[in-house]
């Protein structure tokens, strides 16, 4: 058996600071003249060597730890051939669905199949499965049976214990079970897969992974017997109590077992306090236990410094959506306080911030402006919250035993450091580099902390912003933005004039905010999208995309949605379930549009709001419909009889291109004909 190196060795640098892609195919793998690989990474995205994407980190930080690693992207799955060019992996398959959860990735909040997927060459559609990790894992089984398969990624963390699938409108089991994998790593996992590659390299098995943190697992049939009848010890209770939260079927069969099941889950998210929790799935126990401790800004630093391309492979002829999207950012921290009920990005990366150094990033930005492409402008400075950066609880002692989900809602926790200092004086390190013109901020931003530092706002108005700033103030209702776990409208409303302000201070006055709103949220009824469509009109804000509520596993809004009550407070919620009453929501927050003319009327009158037609201040439409609206309605007809509101994925493995079907052309001489047998048209006696 090979030995495990320090250190790979092929050169690492080049003079572009980066290191050779990993293998992406059989051939690529002989070209470097390796006769085996330690780790197949298996994933439903395009590879991008940047440090954005979850195969760029991993599979550097493996090669840094001394292991061969091959990339297998958006393989079709229909065939475990892929699976096999690079030879039986010596350690394990590595299994991730990409940077999304497939699901989202492929259809709408309507459950329509999306035009385009951002993390595929050219946008292409069809590139990847549904439930991606499922077939991923099982095909990782065919090729090599008795490799272990380690299954990671959003998907899987959001799914590693029983949760509401919105697509299928079921309570699904672990995807540990579905899957087969052998391990499911949650959270961001770069420390967790060196140590599994580690530990599989001297000889240790996946019943020795068990006391991993930021792991889930699943019992043999006789410990789950004993863990079932008696106090049987999981290898992870050495360093945390255990909670037994609801079973699969008790949350399959009973709303209120699925209630009390989230409360508990999100109530173990603290890494420094959370418990081990185990879910029987019939008699089987499945064991997550708890996150991942949080990196230091030297581990961070370990991570971000390794030699990223920052590319796509070249094997991609066409560009990809999401790399040119953040090609040029840079990543300063990872993990969010603002606990938003709706959002997976705390379930995922956590809530405690983890920075990087000053130095770390301005040595990012350093490479960058070498680069003879790098054309002066960094799209983002941020993460996923771009004025979080070096944020903590002040007093680690409490910290260690909070189990708030929010660190700034109600109010802002007074332990909370919220010094925007850091922040600041990294912004102006950034612009002053030589080779760099434009630094932006375009993670968007926490409203309720920059309104902490006035400086913050002017720097960022007079230096961050290209025109346009977003920001989420996601609803104007009180009921609504208190289940959101957001701040009033009125912070906004505050926040905007300050920002404003700062603009024209910085003799910018066109500069302007785009607010996000989301539709059909938990708690969110007509009266309530009615008051937002009203405030929309009164500050002039008309929004060019809407956010329709999609309900992610994992997330406490889901639990709302799915039950109708709030896990924490136990109160009933009010739940737009019905697609037409989403439809209307949606159609009010764009109120403006003539194709929207004639559900806003629908809503207007279903709400009892018809002063809101005609020719007042605050009327939404007008009192008849424009020839904007009837016109909008006769193509939309048209197009429902065309179906081009339906998509079709082609089958790469029949010979088809990758990518969505053409819409087949109308056939002519064809309708609707009451009491005829056929749709052919009749022809008249005597015609041709």
């Amino acid at each position: 058996m090979p030995e495990v190196r320090s250190r790979l060795t092929l050169p690492l640098w080049t003079e572009r600071h980066a290191a050779p892609f990993a293998p992406a195919s059989g051939a690529e793998m002989k070209a470097r003249g390796w006769d085996y690989v330690d780790v197949v990474f298996v994933t439903g995205d395009a590879y991008i060597d940047h440090p954005s994407f979850a195969m760029a980190i991993l599979h550097r930080v493996l090669e840094q730890a001394g292991f061969r690693v091959a990339i297998l992207s958006q393989p079709d799955w229909r065939s475990a051939e892929p699976w096999r060019q690079f030879g039986k992996p010596r350690l394990f398959f590595a299994v991730s669905a990409g940077n999304m959860d497939s699901l989202i990735n492929h259809y709408t909040a309507n459950k329509k199949v999306r035009n385009d997927d951002a993390y595929s060459p050219g946008g292409k559609i069809g590139l990847r499965p549904d439930r991606a990790t499922l077939p991923y894992c099982q095909r990782s089984r065919e090729a090599f049976p008795g490799v272990p398969v380690i299954a990671g990624g959003v998907e899987a963390s959001l799914r590693r214990l029983a949760h509401y699938d919105y697509w299928s409108d079921t309570v699904r089991r672990s995807i540990l079970l579905d899957s087969k994998a052998d391990l499911v790593v949650y959270g961001m996992g770069e420390q967790s897969i060196v140590e599994i590659a580690r530990r599989f390299a001297a000889g240790k098995t996946v019943k020795d992974l068990r006391d991993l943190r930021g792991v889930a697992y699943a019992l043999g049939a006789k410990e789950s017997e004993e863990l079932l009848n008696t106090e049987y010890s999981v290898p992870s209770s050495q360093y945390s109590p255990t909670t037994r939260i609801p079973s699969f079927e008790a949350v399959r069969d009973d709303k209120a077992a699925f209630i009390e099941a989230t409360r508990l889950i999100h109530l173990n998210t603290n890494p420094f306090n959370a418990a081990t929790l185990i879910q029987f799935h019939d008699r089987q126990a499945v064991v997550a236990t708890p996150p991942a401790i949080p990196l230091d800004a030297g581990e961070m630093d370990a991570i971000f410094d390794l030699p990223y391309t920052r590319r796509p492979h070249p094997m991609y002829s066409e560009p990809i959506p999401a790399h040119e999207m953040i090609k040029d950012s840079v990543t300063i921290m990872r993990g969010c306080f603002g606990g938003c009920t709706f959002c997976s990005i705390t379930a995922h990366q956590g809530r405690i911030i983890q920075s990087r150094s000053k130095e770390s990033i301005i040595g990012e930005v350093r490479k960058m402006a070498e680069d003879p492409d790098f054309k002066g402008v960094i799209s983002d400075v941020g993460g996923a919250t771009a004025n979080m950066y070096q944020m903590r609880c002040t007093r680690p002692e409490v910290e260690a035993k909070c189990k708030r989900l929010s660190c700034i809602h109600p109010t802002i926790c007074k332990l909370l450091g919220t010094d925007h200092g850091p922040t600041i004086d990294l912004l102006k390190t950034i612009r002053e580099e030589k080779g760099i013109r434009k630094a932006f901020v375009a993670s968007g931003i926490r409203m309720d902390l920059a309104q902490l530092s006035p400086e913050y706002i002017h720097e960022l108005a007079t230096h961050h912003v290209g025109g346009r700033l977003k920001v989420a103030p996601e609803h104007t209702s009180p009921k609504v933005l208190a289940l959101m776990k957001k701040p009033s409208i009125d912070n906004f409303g505050e926040f905007a004039k300050e920002y404003v302000k700062a603009s024209r201070d910085a003799g910018k006055p066109k500069q302007s905010l785009v607010p996000y709103f989301i539709a059909s949220h938990p708690g969110s009824g007509l009266a309530e999208m009615i008051d937002l469509a009203v405030y929309l009109k009164r500050n002039g804000y008309r929004p060019d995309q809407v956010q329709d509520f999609i309900p992610a596993p994992f997330d406490i809004a889901t639990c709302m949605w799915y039950t109708g009550v709030d896990p924490m407070s136990g109160k009933p919620v009010a739940v737009a379930r019905n697609l037409k009453d989403r439809k209307l929501q949606r159609a009010l927050m764009q109120f403006f549009k003539p194709e929207n003319w004639f559900e806003v009327r629908e809503a207007l009158q279903q709400a009892g709001r018809t002063d809101l037609m005609g020719n007042g201040c605050d009327a939404l439409i007008s009192a008849n419909p424009t020839k904007e609206a009837i016109e909008a309605r006769r193509k939309k007809a048209n197009q429902a009889i065309r179906n081009d509101h339906t998509h079709s994925i082609a089958n790469p493995a029949g010979g088809e291109a990758a990518g969505e079907r053409p819409v087949p052309p109308l056939v002519q001489n064809r309708g609707y004909r009451p009491g005829r047998k056929t749709q052919e048209r009749r022809t008249k006696p005597g015609s041709k």
